[in-house]
């Protein structure tokens, strides 16, 4: 396996981060003010990518996959479970992302939704018979493209006009934490699939997580901004006003490539270790035909219930992962299913549901993973599992 550099691991970090559908979520913070929802984004994602950069150094440390590394907290069969789960979810969110990438570019030119659905996808499946580790220049002139361009896009936004009173539902400060959480949050059950290539893989954890989280932030507050200072949510509308024309293009077309490619690459990664008879890359195509697919056949404006769901799935997961790893040391990787450990995680999961409904300042992930981490440890001392 060709080993990446700890650059490679930032660019495709930069890649993650400039993203449509972050810059779409920003736009919900905008009743909160430019203040509160700037703390409200900081807070989220100190918190999402303090739980990324712990999920990437067990890949890291490791050499295995995010996958594989799950297998190691819930044994071989209980790992399935959750090596399942993400499969689905990365089709969902490549979907997801595929959607909101036509309907934003069919906002500049509107030559039809499916029609710019097969476009990036297209191009997703071009990244994908590349490689990851292959790309090389295309990623690297690709990043200062949209580099350049969301810098053009800032300018526009927060230099051409007035502030001004957001409309929108305003949310509670917790929720508005959470929603910044849910996208680090996402990364979680990926990040290792990259880290574990690297050849630096601490240093390279560390870059890429850095990368994503300034990166995500910039994309959360471009959007806020948007809301606040033109009145428009729609990102693709700002850009016409502002007459950015092909730029436009470039930006959303690129920036929906360049996040959806990962999705797509790591639900292969994820079905190998399913099994070992599955072609990660062909998985890989398949899963940016299906999500095409979706994104054509249906609607998915609103993702905030299943950023949630998302949460409530990968956070209680993580928090064993990183109980065993750091704290207790267990490696259940050579057994069938950890019982406790599932059973832990169940626990998690419906008190990350319950904890939906309690506003607190810091959201819901974090309370419930400090619960879950806090149950690994009380259920190790109450009875030690056996050594191997």
């Amino acid at each position: 396996m060709k080993k990446t550099s700890t650059f490679q691991n930032g660019l495709i970090w930069f890649g993650a981060g400039v993203s449509l559908a972050e810059i779409l979520t920003g736009t919900a913070f905008a009743p909160l003010g430019m203040a509160k929802g700037l703390a409200a984004i900081v807070i989220g994602h100190i918190i999402g990518c303090a739980m990324m950069l712990l999920a990437g150094l067990i890949g890291g440390r490791t050499g295995r996959s995010a996958m594989e590394t799950v297998k190691m907290s819930f044994g071989q069969k209980g790992g399935l479970l959750f090596a399942l789960l993400n499969v689905l979810q990365l089709v969902g969110w490549t979907a997801i992302m595929i959607y909101d990438g036509a309907l934003a570019i069919g906002g500049i030119f509107d030559v039809g939704r499916w029609v710019w659905c097969l476009v990036i996808g297209a191009l997703i499946l071009l990244w994908i018979v590349v490689g990851i580790t292959d790309l090389g220049w295309i990623n690297k002139i690709t990043m200062a493209a949209l580099f350049v361009l969301t810098l053009v896009l800032c300018k526009v936004i927060f230099f051409s006009g007035n502030a001004m009173d957001a409309s929108g539902e305003a949310m509670t400060f917790g929720a508005a934490v959470e929603l910044a959480v849910a996208m680090p949050l996402s990364w979680l059950p990926l990040i290792s699939d990259y880290t574990r290539q690297a050849q630096k893989p601490v240093r390279a954890t560390a870059a890429s997580v850095v990368t994503y989280g300034l990166v995500s932030c910039w994309m959360y507050v471009i959007g806020m901004g948007a809301a606040i200072f033109t009145g428009e949510y729609d990102i693709a509308v700002i850009m016409v006003k502002a007459g950015l024309g092909i730029a436009a293009l470039v930006i959303l077309v690129f920036s929906t490539v360049t996040t959806t490619f990962l999705d797509a690459w790591s639900a292969g990664i994820s079905a190998e270790s399913l099994s070992r008879r599955v072609s990660g890359k062909t998985v890989a195509i398949i899963t940016t035909v299906v999500g095409v697919a979706g994104a054509i056949l249906f609607p998915m404006d609103d993702i905030t219930g299943f950023l949630y769901l998302i949460g409530s799935v990968f956070a209680p997961m993580i928090a064993v992962q990183i109980a065993d790893h750091f704290l207790l040391h267990r490696d259940r990787f050579a057994v069938a299913a950890d019982a406790r450990n599932l059973v832990i995680w169940l626990m998690g999961f419906v008190a990350y549901r319950l904890l939906m409904g309690v506003d607190t300042p810091v959201g819901y992930t974090l309370p419930d993973m400090v619960l879950t981490i806090l149950l690994c440890v009380i259920a190790e001392k109450l009875k030690p599992s056996v050594k191997q």
